[in-house]
């Protein structure tokens, strides 16, 4: 049976080619917009937390997700018209450019929503 990840880098290590490329992204994007984010696994996933949970990503067989709070996604709506959606989530295919500027607007958004409206995590 292997080993879980305990830690980001190992969450990271265990995935291979494409896709941990495209997570090593979204976690300099994680880093770069919210610097002092606590930066933690939860669910098994890579999360960035002040005083609740802020975001989180997760890699898959052939995408990743980045989840946010669905009034973050809603927020958004209009230009996540190309990508598959969730409650709160926003799937990257591996195959695909990461919108890393989109990602950045949402984390601000979302960092916002937070510091300013109180809007905890789900």
């Amino acid at each position: 049976m292997d080993k879980k990840p305990e830690t980001v880098d190992e969450y990271l290590a265990s995935f291979a080619g494409p896709a941990q490329a495209l997570l090593r992204q979204l976690r300099e994007i994680s880093r770069t917009g919210v610097p002092r984010a606590t930066e933690e696994l939860k669910w098994g996933n890579p999360a960035y937390s002040l005083d609740t949970i802020l975001f989180v990503f997760s890699g898959h067989k052939n995408h990743a997700n980045f989840v946010f709070t669905p009034s973050t996604r809603e927020a958004f709506a209009g230009e996540l018209a190309d990508f598959k959606t969730g409650k709160g989530s926003v799937q990257l295919p591996y195959s695909a450019k990461v919108p890393s500027e989109l990602l950045g607007r949402m984390i601000q958004h979302r960092l916002k929503e937070f510091e300013t409206d109180g809007v905890k995590w789900m």
